[in-house]
């Protein structure tokens, strides 16, 4: 697997919002971007009684990434070994995200101020696994925004081993803005990201932050190795129907529509419902599937008041689908 080749386009990891469920369905749309699973705390993770709520997937998500978060080499290395033999492409360290949970914890974006224990925790990582291990970073955390200081923490890491950096371009605070606020205030700054690859250029660099469409794709990957893609892909996912053509020069797999994606999900839909997976979280993902259409309206209504108390999610989908005129 040329993970390189599939880093051109991945879908960020994000809380509530990429699981087992939304990567399955993403990857109806999609054969070549590579997925990331919400991020698992190391922690939770090794005692979990069912580490499968964790590690479950489908084969065909692959190349996916599940994301560990942590700041404790020997149990990051331990979860490591733990997603490796689930079967995951790669293993990514969070050092980006500014949630009070997380800072609790110390891990996200709080490692950023301490870049030689993300070093000790990257060669853990990869001491312990034979898949590729990745870092997701911000370019700086509260005072701490310079270009110095950015560029001596992937380099302090790079110099640990790690080749491969997803970089969100904004700083973080830590205190008085919430995640949302941490994903729209601070300004973006893609000229580290860009300035990084020229310093660094045996890295492999993806950026994150701010980018909508395939056209913006096209235009940062003229001088980076990838772009990640968060909330557009999940509000709008079929911005995605043209990756695998224009991304990934790869047009053996065309969608032809939306409602083609939905009816190639409803067998996943009636598998899983009749496992026991509530009908909310298997069409949570839905929502923003025909945004745009005639119909769109009505289709959100029926997934929001019927999915809590439906005996048939399958059935409820066609209906909810036939309100939605697709051309």
């Amino acid at each position: 697997m040329d993970l390189d080749f599939n880093r051109r386009l991945s879908i960020a990891p994000m809380l509530d919002c990429t699981d087992r469920h939304e990567r399955y369905f993403l990857r109806l749309i999609s054969k070549n971007i590579l997925l990331y699973s919400e991020m698992v705390v190391s922690t939770g993770l090794l005692h979990c009684k069912d580490p499968e709520l964790f590690l479950g997937h489908e084969d065909c998500e692959m190349p996916a990434v599940l994301q560990l978060g942590g700041s404790d080499p020997a149990e990051l290395a331990a979860a490591s070994k733990m997603v490796e033999r689930a079967g995951f492409s790669e293993v990514n360290l969070n050092c980006g995200c500014p949630s009070d949970r997380v800072q609790n914890g110390n891990f996200g974006a709080c490692l950023m101020k301490d870049k030689n224990l993300v070093a000790d925790c990257f060669k853990a990582m990869q001491d312990a696994v034979s898949i590729p291990v990745s870092i997701k970073c911000r370019i700086g955390v509260d005072e701490f925004d310079s270009w110095e200081f950015f560029r001596d923490f992937v380099g302090t890491i790079a110099d640990a081993g790690c080749r491969v950096f997803i970089i969100h371009a904004r700083k973080a605070w830590l205190k008085g803005l919430s995640p949302k606020e941490n994903r729209e205030v601070p300004p973006l700054k893609y000229e580290f990201v860009h300035n990084l690859k020229a310093e660094m250029p045996h890295l492999n660099i993806s950026i994150n932050g701010g980018i909508k469409t395939l056209d913006q794709v096209e235009e940062q990957l003229k001088d980076l190795d990838g772009v990640m893609v968060g909330r557009e892909a999940y509000e709008n996912p079929w911005f995605l129907r043209d990756a695998d053509e224009r991304i990934f020069g790869n047009a053996s797999s065309p969608v032809t529509s939306r409602k083609a994606v939905l009816e190639t999900y409803l067998p996943y839909v009636e598998k899983e419902f009749s496992k026991g997976t509530p009908a909310t979280i298997l069409t949570r993902h839905l929502y923003g599937l025909f945004t745009g259409l005639p119909g769109a309206r009505k289709f959100r209504q029926v997934l929001s008041q019927e999915a809590p108390k439906t005996k048939d999610a399958a059935g409820m989908l066609r209906r909810a689908m036939d309100l939605v005129v697709e051309d």
